[in-house]
């Protein structure tokens, strides 16, 4: 059983990855201080689901970085309002972000 802190680790990614990109969006932060990052990568990555890495999955297939993510997220400009079509973002991570910020994926 892995004693990692989790919850610490994602908030130090929002606190000195996120916000130093200008992502500033209270909801886009909120959303990524909730998200368990963790959840969304291979079983053997999972302490590095934080760092500013891309990590690789499946098929050829990544988890972007943070930094990537959030700034798309932020860019998006989903409201509670909107439903959103995601399409193909990989490990699932995405999907529940946007699920949070929008009415319905």
């Amino acid at each position: 059983m892995s004693t990692f802190d989790f919850t610490t680790a994602r908030n130090v990614m929002v606190e000195q990855q996120i916000r130093p990109w200008n992502v500033l969006d209270a909801r886009v932060l909120e959303v990524l201080n909730e998200v368990p990052r963790e959840e969304y990568v291979p079983a053997e990555r999972r302490e590095l689901a934080y760092a500013d890495l891309v990590l690789p999955l499946a098929h050829g297939e990544v988890v972007m970085k943070p930094v990537v993510q959030a700034r798309a997220l932020q860019s998006m400009l989903v409201g509670p309002e909107e439903d959103v079509l995601e399409i193909g973002t990989g490990s699932g991570y995405m999907t529940d972000c946007l699920s949070r910020l929008g009415r319905e994926v």
